[in-house]
């Protein structure tokens, strides 16, 4: 089943999540190359593709697991959870309906 992995940045996080990236880059290569990455992205904290030093206010990550424990299991232990760059991670079954 896919489920949506809904993160909130803590202020002023833009130098850790920079920090952490590539192994939280590494980790979504893994599900896309397993067939189980249906979209993932950050969300600018400013109305721009590139937001500069204004960073991110969050993540999306829309992913496969076989449980709702799995998933959330996997989300906790995101490099960007453990450098301090999210304060919050939702985890919800998710149903694709388009495209």
């Amino acid at each position: 089943m896919w489920y949506a992995i809904m993160a909130e940045d803590t202020p002023n996080s833009l130098e850790k999540r920079l920090a952490a990236r590539p192994e939280h880059l590494a980790r979504l290569q893994a599900l896309k190359s397993a067939g189980r990455l249906l979209l993932a992205g950050p969300f600018p904290s400013i109305d721009s593709n590139d937001p500069g030093p204004a960073g991110f206010s969050g993540s999306l990550i829309v992913a496969e697991f076989a449980n709702l424990e799995e998933a959330t299991t996997w989300a906790n232990h995101d490099p960007f959870v453990t450098a301090g760059v999210y304060h919050q991670v939702t985890v919800k079954p998710f149903r694709k309906t388009l495209p």
